[in-house]
């Protein structure tokens, strides 16, 4: 058995293969967008394992796979062994014996990575505690379709130091861009969680304001992530001064983007004036999981295909 290439957080690929699965991604969209039959996984099987519920991840993946030919199985753990007390190693060896890969959105990092030390076939990272890097494939993607390149930009993320702010933490590492973070106190940006290396790359700010002026996107999620709702109360107040309203995106640069993977609260992390506004892109940034998912599975079960 050869070497399984996975894809379980962003810095598990380098720039040059970055470039070429966002070049494929527009060539897979183009074809999408003109009716054009492309199906090179064909007789391919993906399996998805959710152990936290999703509406974007699901449906991206599964009408992805499908739109390239191949089947798509839908696995909760409420109906699996998984969810049972069946070890993750086992799991591994016999869902990876009857299928081409596996995508896996489950809750710690070590779930994952136990996971894709036991599989046969490359394992995508659909959402775990620490990382999302299908998310900020996405994004990065969204944002040269509208901007051009990324390297040298800055983005700046307001709000929870989640998993999302992670992941664009370590894409700045691998694609050279910069990010301004302003959490509230007490919610900041752990590096060791982050999986981050440097700082050159970053900077925290305890004023969002400050982190906004003359970023090139603007970025944030919403205040409470899956897992934390006890906190609901709390956060509500801590983040009250981290909603990215009109007048935060006209202290960021005049050419600013808005992104939010959704869903989104109006009236919490993000006014309607913004998400609703000129300078957003989160409806094509949502699309793009679909074309940039297809990218991945392609490039991790066939290599580099031609033009």
């Amino acid at each position: 058995m050869g070497t399984v290439k996975h894809y379980l957080q962003f810095k598990d690929l380098g720039r040059e293969e970055y470039d070429y699965l966002f070049d494929r991604s527009r060539r897979i969209k183009d074809m999408f967008k003109s009716y054009q039959q492309y199906w090179p996984l064909t007789d391919r099987t993906l399996v998805m394992i959710f152990e936290k519920a999703s509406t974007r991840t699901r449906l991206s993946f599964e009408a992805g796979m499908q739109q390239l030919g191949g089947s798509a199985i839908y696995l909760n753990t409420r109906d699996s062994q998984l969810g049972r007390g069946e070890p993750v190693e086992d799991a591994a060896q016999v869902i990876s014996r009857m299928s081409d890969i596996v995508m896996i959105r489950t809750f710690e990092q070590e779930i994952i990575e136990r996971f894709a030390a036991n599989s046969r076939v490359p394992v995508i990272n659909g959402l775990t505690n620490e990382y999302h890097p299908c998310q900020i494939m996405a994004d990065i993607f969204t944002f040269i379709e509208h901007r051009g390149p990324i390297q040298g930009k800055t983005v700046a993320w307001v709000g929870d130091s989640n998993n999302v702010c992670n992941t664009w933490l370590q894409a700045a590492e691998v694609l050279d861009f910069n990010v301004h973070v302003s959490t509230p106190p007490g919610y900041e940006v752990e590096a060791e969680r982050a999986g981050l290396y440097g700082t050159d790359h970053f900077e925290q700010f305890a004023d969002p304001m400050d982190a906004v002026k003359g970023a090139d996107l603007v970025t944030t999620d919403v205040w409470t992530s899956m897992g934390f709702e006890a906190e609901n109360e709390e956060r509500m107040r801590d983040f009250a001064d981290w909603q990215v309203d009109g007048e935060m995106m006209r202290a960021a640069g005049k050419d600013a983007v808005f992104m939010h993977c959704l869903p989104a609260h109006r009236g919490e992390e993000v006014s309607a004036e913004v998400i609703d506004g000129p300078q957003s892109v989160v409806w094509d940034e949502a699309e793009n999981r679909l074309h940039v998912q297809k990218a991945l599975m392609e490039y991790l079960l066939l290599g580099r295909v031609g033009n």
